[in-house]
């Protein structure tokens, strides 16, 4: 039953490096790398946030670094290393996860084939609210446990998709569109599902 005062989950498709031509280089270059690797033609890469509207707040979730200005009182719930456990002792090698009542999400403006309804049910966007805190903080650009695919912001999105129950049937890519990560994020929330953890509870 959907919220008769508005409930819903929406995905937001960010090219990746927007607004930051060093961050956007830097993604071309892996992907034209993993592209010859797996011998095809290279993608645009994408990373993805939500924005989580229910009980009439509205809230954004995402992956970012902590140093990232102006974002105090951000709503962080997590933080986790970037790279390797031990460079996570600085600011510069440590990324948070937020769940920002009334945050905003930078280059929003940027996005491409978004926003994308996923649920309008009030029950589902609670349970995934509730969820946001128990995400693994596993460190940035490895592979967890052997998944073949790297932890990153996606991981965040699409963990919390499977995990909270809302399944990813609504989630489409861009055109032409890569997003790395996200697999990681999915065979982990179902690995926690499969070993008994009810979405929703520790």
């Amino acid at each position: 039953m959907s919220d008769p005062i508005g409930a819903s989950v929406e995905l937001y498709w960010l090219p990746l490096g927007a607004g930051g031509h060093s961050v956007r280089w830097n993604g071309r270059v892996f992907e034209a790398v993993a592209a010859r690797v797996a011998h095809r033609p290279a993608r645009d890469l994408y990373h993805s946030a939500l924005v989580v509207t229910v009980d009439g707040s509205e809230h954004t979730i995402e992956m970012g670094p902590v140093w990232q200005p102006g974002t105090s009182g951000r709503g962080v719930v997590a933080e986790g290393p970037v790279g390797a456990r031990w460079l996570g002792r600085s600011a510069l090698f440590r990324y948070e996860i937020r769940c920002w009542r009334g945050g905003v999400i930078p280059d929003l403006a940027e996005a491409v084939a978004s926003p994308q309804l996923l649920s309008e049910d009030a029950e589902t966007v609670r349970r995934l609210l509730a969820l946001v805190p128990q995400v693994p903080a596993l460190t940035w650009g490895r592979d967890p446990g052997g998944v073949g695919d790297m932890w990153n912001s996606n991981s965040l999105v699409s963990w919390l998709l499977v995990a909270g129950g809302l399944g990813l049937g609504g989630v489409r890519l861009p055109d032409c569109g890569r997003a790395p990560g996200w697999d990681a994020g999915v065979v982990l929330a179902d690995r926690r599902t499969r070993s008994g953890a009810v979405a929703g509870m520790p």
